[in-house]
């Protein structure tokens, strides 16, 4: 089995550990905070016994839990492993720091990769004697349910290493896409960000309320994105593919853009957001609802997976 080190067994930790095991992978599990991985391990038989009833595991929760070891030190949670999968703190002194001692630590053959949201490589290896063989491997919350992973190398990542991890993502079960350069918070975040932003300025603007916003993405676009992307979607949406519809709606779509100014989270508008949100679902019932969101996640998934591709 290959040997995996999931450094930080927090949410995504402790999802990182799920998808390696589940794949047959031996992980090792570490984190900062005394007692916190070994508290991720109960977590994750939870969330492996969800998925076998989901029908989307076929060993027994308890087989695949026992691939997982917590350890007390780095060191020993780098021990003889090919990749690290690291998900420290969203802080730039936090992640240079933590890199240097990876890098100082793993085997010299080990793939170090960050989870990271939004900070790119070449802001936290540039220093790393073994900075070729650094990247990020962004995942989407949660990696066991949602499998893209976004594999974004800094300027000086080797290409061997970029090739590595997206053919272990692909043993593992996930979706790896390649960035070919970085960008400001990869590509999945900025397609949200745009998404996201024209949703609050809808609001801010009075054109429609926060439950109608949701519908038009909850039962319209997105039972199309559920399955094929946004240049699938508009080659289906005229007879003659995307040529045809640019030159139909090229101009309608084109000026839309043209009215989409940048949007900063203007507080009024987030706190209205907020109140209607919180309206539908009190805040102290959002852990029950994520919870639903994840089971409705499985069950789409298994689904899916009967469906022919």
């Amino acid at each position: 089995m290959e040997r995996i080190a999931v450094v930080g067994a927090g949410l995504i930790g402790r999802a990182w550990a799920i998808v390696f095991a589940r794949a047959g992978c031996s992980v090792t599990m570490w984190d900062k905070l005394p007692g916190v991985a070994e508290a991720a391990m109960d977590q994750i038989r939870a969330r492996l016994g969800d998925l076998h009833a989901a029908g989307l595991v076929g060993e027994a929760p308890d087989t695949i839990a026992a691939r997982i070891a917590a350890v007390d030190g780095l060191e020993a949670c780098l021990a003889g492993v090919v990749h690290v999968q690291e998900q420290g703190p969203e802080r730039l002194d936090v992640k240079r720091a933590l890199f240097t001692k990876l890098d100082e630590l793993s085997p010299m053959n080990a793939v170090l990769a960050s989870s990271t949201s939004g900070i790119p490589a070449s802001a936290f290896t540039d220093s790393l004697p073994g900075r070729d063989r650094c990247l990020v491997a962004h995942p989407v919350n949660p990696p066991y349910l949602v499998p893209l992973v976004e594999l974004v190398g800094a300027p000086w990542t080797s290409p061997d290493v970029v090739a590595r991890t997206r053919a272990l993502m692909d043993r593992v079960g996930q979706v790896p896409v390649t960035a070919m350069k970085e960008t400001r918070g990869f590509v999945l975040n900025r397609m949200q960000a745009a998404l996201v932003a024209e949703a609050f300025r809808l609001v801010r603007d009075g054109v429609m309320s926060v439950e109608d916003v949701d519908a038009c993405v909850r039962d319209g676009l997105g039972l199309r994105w559920s399955f094929m992307g946004p240049f699938e979607t508009i080659d289906l949406n005229a007879p003659g593919g995307v040529s045809d519809y640019a030159a139909r709606f090229g101009a309608l779509m084109g000026g839309i853009t043209h009215e989409q100014t940048p949007y900063d989270y203007d507080a009024a508008t987030v706190e209205r957001v907020a109140a209607e949100r919180r309206a539908a679902l009190p805040l102290e019932s959002i852990e029950e609802r994520s919870a639903w969101r994840d089971r409705r996640l499985m069950a789409f998934l298994a689904h899916r997976g009967a469906q022919e591709p």
